[in-house]
């Protein structure tokens, strides 16, 4: 029976169906009833394992194909009319040419199995941020993952109503052929496409797909920002709380500095933090002149393998019950779970990731998959913020940008002002590791942390930026932190982790001119004494070194943003190439 009676849902559903010609098909009413028999029947065919209801209750292992392990950037594309409008780093095909492409394979392609229509919001049910999607998927894991990562059900459709504005979302396991895998968005549509993947990052519409690469180009068009950024909110002695948004390039702490746990100084005088949302934040004007953010997902999607009883005690706790995780160690012993880096006891009766027997005293290969997941509710999360469920998000008193430098950024700076803080954020980037294929110390440049989830031309996305900047009358401050300044011989000079609240502390207090700071060539940096180190471990010679401006270093960092900038050509706003001119002019001996 049907949850609506939307034409503009009916039909499209109709005519996907023709297509993919599925045997059955079973609306998701959001019930725990019905999740619980999905949940069953997923254990009958394989497709999940349930794990130990004493240990991990309401848990199950899921496994992905072994050619199927990871998001695929190659095979990602943005399909809008004009290819300039896609941009030089996203991969675009003509929209008519590739939906023909991809009905070809889905044609009959669910003959034997069920389609499952997921509706669901990213955002609070009702709220002004909220999106409203439907995704149409073969897959149980799906079904269930969505279920934790977004809100979805009836509740849905009613708020829905009549209305034709939801994005349509098409996925298919079909038959996990790499060579015709397919993740398509095509923003003029408001429609996702994919095929032959049953990878999270890949088929988790809400994900990737629809809040950043489609949400994106809505925000462009409607006046609001899509951004890949945590939000935490810094609660202080006096008990009042103050938020941050920050983005991050993957390897860099991005959910760990969403959970930090406050280091024992500061617990002690009272400080508390605040997860709002670990990866995704939906920013809206409110009427107040202030930036609003709102996570629009509902659960985490972590990499598994490092997350620890010290590395992240919140996000450990978070997947404790009802978690599904992919690609991990199964403990025969306990039908439990492992991968590398929870705790130095890894099980002995044991599957691989790949199911097969794994032993880590005789066995060559790791146990766990280096990008191993779990999907875990929210609502787990011991520091979730009281503010998490509020329709009207929190408001921004700082956008942070960060990345994995050696040498060049130092610890932490603030930017001038807006202008020179989307520059800022135009020219983040990361070293290599010896973690990462190819050459170690490369630097690989990620605007904003949205490279790879821009919905649009990366030029045309800073000019958006600069354009809210002229709307916004209270304006957050803007930021740029490295926790990754190392010494001659490679080691860490900052602590990290639950440390880097002493940095947040400053960066709030520079927020509402609560403390100095020292101008240098590219921002400005922290008065050394204004850094609280008390039991930290650093002293304040260290901490001056953190902070020093190499200017031979930062002139050919600017060489190599202008070359950076060349592969974007005119859409480069011209303001930003003012700030890289100024920057030069300011750095000359």
């Amino acid at each position: 029976m049907d949850l609506t009676g939307n034409r503009a849902v009916l039909d499209w559903i109709a005519e996907m169906a023709t297509m993919t010609q599925p045997d059955q098909m079973v609306w998701i009413d959001g019930s725990e009833a019905q999740l619980e028999a999905i949940r069953a029947q997923g254990c009958s065919t394989g497709e999940m394992i349930k794990l130990s209801e004493e240990q991990l209750p309401g848990c199950y292992l899921h496994r992905t194909a072994p050619n199927d392990v990871a998001r695929v950037e190659d095979r990602t594309f943005i399909c809008c009319s004009r290819e300039e409008d896609a941009g030089p780093t996203n991969h675009w095909v003509a929209p008519a040419e590739m939906y023909a492409r991809l009905k070809a394979l889905y044609r009959g392609c669910m003959k034997g199995r069920t389609m499952y229509i997921l509706p669901y919001s990213m955002g609070v049910v009702g709220s002004p941020f909220a999106k409203y999607g439907i995704e149409l998927t073969d897959s149980i894991y799906v079904v269930l993952s969505m279920a934790i990562m977004t809100r979805t059900g009836k509740a849905v459709l009613d708020a829905l109503g009549n209305s034709s504005d939801y994005v349509k979302g098409l996925h298919s396991t079909a038959k996990l052929d790499p060579e015709n895998r397919y993740i398509v968005q095509f923003p003029e549509d408001n429609t996702i496409m994919s095929v032959n993947s049953g990878y999270g990052g890949n088929v988790l519409l809400g994900k990737k797909c629809f809040a950043l690469r489609i949400a994106s180009f809505l925000g462009r068009k409607e006046g609001w920002m899509a951004e890949h950024m945590l939000i935490l909110g810094i609660q202080n002695p006096a008990g009042e709380v103050r938020y941050l948004a920050a983005a991050f390039p993957s390897a860099c702490g991005k959910t760990n500095l969403a959970m930090l746990i406050p280091p024992k100084h500061y617990a002690e005088k009272g400080w508390k933090v605040w997860c709002v949302g670990d990866d995704i934040a939906w920013i809206r004007l409110g009427k107040d002149g202030r930036l609003w953010a709102m996570n629009p997902e509902y659960g985490f999607f972590g990499v598994a393998p490092g997350t620890n009883a010290k590395s992240n005690p919140n996000a450990l706790a978070a997947t404790r019950k009802g978690t599904i995780f992919t690609n991990v160690v199964h403990n025969l012993d306990h039908n439990t779970v492992w991968w590398e880096g929870l705790d130095k006891n890894p099980p002995h009766n044991a599957l691989d990731w790949q199911g097969r027997p794994w032993n880590p005293d005789t066995s060559t290969e790791k146990g766990a998959h280096p990008n191993s997941r779990f999907t875990a509710p929210a609502k787990n999360c011991p520091c979730l913020s009281p503010e998490f469920e509020n329709p009207t998000g929190v408001p921004l008193s700082a956008i942070v940008f960060g990345g994995r430098r050696a040498k060049t950024a130092p610890l932490v700076y603030q930017s001038r002002d807006w202008e020179h803080g989307v520059f800022v954020g135009s020219i983040m980037a990361s070293e290599t590791t010896a973690a990462a294929a190819g050459a170690v110390g490369v630097v690989r440049r990620d605007p904003m942390a949205m490279l790879p989830f821009c919905g649009y031309n990366m030029g045309d996305y800073w000019q958006h930026w600069l354009d809210m900047g002229e709307k916004i009358t209270k304006k957050p401050k803007i930021f740029n932190v490295n926790w990754f300044r190392t010494d001659e011989k490679g080691n860490f000079l900052w602590p990290g982790f639950g440390e880097n609240l002493r940095v947040l502390d400053w960066i709030m207090k520079r927020c509402f001119d609560e403390v100095g700071a020292a101008e240098t060539p590219i921002g400005y940096v922290p008065h050394p004494e204004d850094i609280d180190l008390t039991g930290c471990g650093v002293g304040l010679d260290t901490l001056r070194g953190l902070l020093t401006v190499d200017r031979e270093l930062w002139l050919k960092e600017a060489k190599g943003i202008r070359a950076f900038y060349e592969k974007f050509g005119d859409k480069v706003p011209t303001p930003l190439r003012a700030e890289l001119d100024a920057l030069e002019q300011r750095l000359a001996p």
